[in-house]
């Protein structure tokens, strides 16, 4: 937790918040507090989590970065050999 006063020591709290202020509540106009709270969760479901990309997720949404990492701990199958058709000729000619 970060001391009083010593933003910097929160960093990735502060760049959340300061994400929300630029593209939801600078940009929109609120009738009353529970609209401001409606539209924000809005923009945290729909748009933080599953449209804007993130620079420190590879520049994937943080829902394709959660599925790209659900894939990957998904136990591989193996693949089963086909048993090979081995035609042969005969040697005798008719």
């Amino acid at each position: 937790m970060a001391e009083i006063g010593e933003p910097t020591q929160n960093g990735y709290a502060e760049r959340l918040m300061r994400t929300i202020k630029e593209e939801e509540v600078d940009l929109s106009e609120y009738r009353n507090f529970a609209e401001a709270y409606e539209q924000i969760g809005r923009f945290l479901d729909e748009v933080y989590t599953k449209k804007r990309i993130h620079s420190s997720l590879g520049y994937l949404t943080p829902m394709e970065f959660e599925n790209q990492w659900n894939d990957q701990q998904k136990p591989k199958k193996k693949k089963q050999k086909q048993p090979q058709v081995v035609q042969y000729r005969s040697r005798n000619k008719v």
